[in-house]
């Protein structure tokens, strides 16, 4: 019982790293080869540390998932294998070659337009990058399977620290022809019935546009195309309209393989993007993020 009068659960190192290995590993029988013991060792800690911790920390599912209480263990026990190299490799004490290595989810069109930018120059650090929508990075930073990511969300994930990155802008375009042929009329009820290009089936941001507009939504005619390249390709063939990042709409623009919907007024669509990490005081991580703040104020439309 400590000072204040209140029971402190202490967190065994062993039980904490055997929950992440499970979480890893997707199974505990993977995980006890990973950690060299039985199965039953395995499932004997991780017994222990819900018993300590009055919580059931795994979903037996196959692969295991963390619960609400499980993720906020598995990030602890990632944090804590983050600190300890460090550690390692300011006493000298790293492995021969070992990498520095860096987790990062980051939405498809920033990973197509600028992201990459900023890794460059960062000797003797290696990233992990995860894709996803800007609206999802955070579930992976929640459940401690990265120590960064590019998000659409302001609000700071438990235990993170958040700065603005800028705005990224999209722009309604389409084909020449396919404008001459398909969009003809207002632009509201015109796209609602035209073709539409969407990321994949969760992808909503066509729909939204159009609502903006006053209408019902997109057509139901569409291609899902799941790379940002792919995307602004298949716009550019015509195979329907879309929202295209200005970075890569520009040049086609200038080409004249594009043009912009709605002849009256630019239209355009900007998204604000963030940078979350660990409060974490690795040198790693921290040379990420101030290259990732630097590439984005060059990179992104600014306040």
């Amino acid at each position: 019982m400590g000072e204040d009068g209140r029971w402190r659960v202490e967190l065994p190192l062993d039980q904490v790293r055997t929950l992440l290995a499970v979480v890893d590993e997707g199974t505990f029988d993977a995980a006890a080869a990973a950690l060299h013991v039985t199965p039953s060792a395995v499932s004997q800690r991780v017994k222990a540390l819900e018993q300590r911790t009055g919580r059931v920390l795994l979903q037996r599912s196959k692969p295991v998932r963390p619960t609400e209480s499980g993720e906020v263990l598995v990030r602890f026990a990632r944090q804590l294998a983050r600190l300890e190299r460090d550690a390692r490799g300011e006493l000298g004490m790293s492995g021969a070659g070992e990498p520095t290595r860096v987790s990062v989810a980051v939405n498809a069109d920033s990973l197509a337009t600028w992201f990459l930018r900023a890794l460059t120059g960062l000797p003797g650090v290696y990233v992990e990058l995860r894709r996803e929508d800007e609206d999802h990075t955070a579930a992976l930073l929640r459940e401690g399977l990265v120590m960064a990511a590019v998000t659409s969300s302001p609000d700071a994930v438990p235990g993170c620290s958040v700065r603005a990155l800028g705005r990224m802008r999209y722009l309604p375009v389409a084909a020449p022809a396919f404008v001459a042929t398909r969009l003809a009329g207002a632009l509201p009820e015109a796209l609602a019935g035209a073709p539409v290009v969407v990321f994949d089936r969760v992808d909503d941001f066509q729909d939204g546009f159009v609502r903006g507009l006053g209408g019902a939504g997109a057509s139901p005619l569409r291609h899902y195309v799941p790379t940002s390249e792919g995307f602004v390709d298949a716009v550019t063939e015509g195979l329907g309209w879309g929202m295209v990042p200005e970075p890569q709409a520009v040049p086609r623009l200038r080409e004249g393989r594009l043009v912009r919907l709605g002849e009256r007024r630019e239209l355009w669509v900007d998204v604000p993007l963030f940078w979350q990490q660990w409060k974490l005081d690795s040198p790693a991580l921290g040379a990420v993020a101030e290259a990732v703040l630097r590439t984005a104020g060059g990179a992104l439309r600014q306040p």
